[in-house]
């Protein structure tokens, strides 16, 4: 049985779905938010949430941990510098995703916005 396996059809193979997912990630953390296609910021978002929660706790494996995920040295400084201190009272919840109205000019495809969340500072 398939039962919540289920994963968004983005990219033609696994692995370009992988890479696609991971390369966006890092875009997020750098920009703190981009926009793309609504499939492609839903599929993303657990990923993130789940760096970010490894990332509240700042040691030498989690950091290892998240590199492993990202391959990205800068993302992974950011990461657990800027991005994950802002977090650390929050349980959960930290990305936000936006739609846009219009679709995209191309193909019409629905578009969004996905974003950190701001602390209660």
């Amino acid at each position: 049985m398939r039962h919540q396996n289920k994963r968004y059809r983005i990219g033609s193979t696994p692995a370009h779905r992988k890479s696609l997912i991971k390369n966006l990630c890092i875009s997020l953390i750098n920009h703190g938010k981009i926009c793309s296609t609504l499939a492609k910021c839903k599929a993303m978002q657990s990923p993130v949430e789940k760096l970010i929660t490894l990332a509240k706790e700042d040691t030498v494996a989690n950091r290892r941990l998240a590199f492993s995920k990202l391959n990205n040295k800068l993302a992974v400084k950011k990461l657990f510098t800027d991005v994950a201190p802002k977090f650390t009272e929050r349980p959960g919840g930290y990305t936000r995703i936006i739609k846009i109205a219009d679709g995209r000019v191309g193909d019409n495809a629905k578009m969004a916005y996905i974003l950190l969340t701001q602390s209660a500072e």
